[in-house]
């Protein structure tokens, strides 16, 4: 898994809500909302990178589980920080897209886990 595309695709999403909420940090959007969002959003890759390291099947399927938590809770506060004009419908596509692709990837990782583990 050292160079999953998940493992990549889940570092790149927090790498880009980092740059975001520096950003929106620096346009004086409400900090409440820019530290939710990097919460989450770096959590994602967290889990998946943590998942490396679990304790069985079902701690590996739990990480990607929180992890799959965190994208979706990532997906609401930037529709959020769109619907009050804090991002750009272009940065709302885009980060979305990336929530979209990753939550994809969770479910059928999880999918796929839990039915091998039968």
């Amino acid at each position: 898994m050292a160079d999953s595309i998940l493992r990549n695709k889940s570092k790149k999403f927090a790498k880009d809500i980092v740059f975001l909420c520096r950003a929106l940090k620096q346009n004086g959007v409400e900090g409440a909302l820019i530290n939710q969002l990097l919460r989450c959003g770096t959590s994602v890759g967290a889990n998946v990178h943590e998942a490396q390291y679990a304790q069985g099947t079902k701690d590996f399927i739990s990480k990607f589980e929180i992890a799959l938590k965190e994208c979706n809770e990532s997906e609401y506060w930037l529709e959020l920080l769109y619907e009050t004009g804090s991002i750009s419908e272009v940065e709302f596509k885009n980060h979305q897209k990336s929530c979209i692709e990753l939550r994809r990837m969770l479910v059928s990782s999880i999918t796929t886990l839990k039915e091998k583990s039968k």
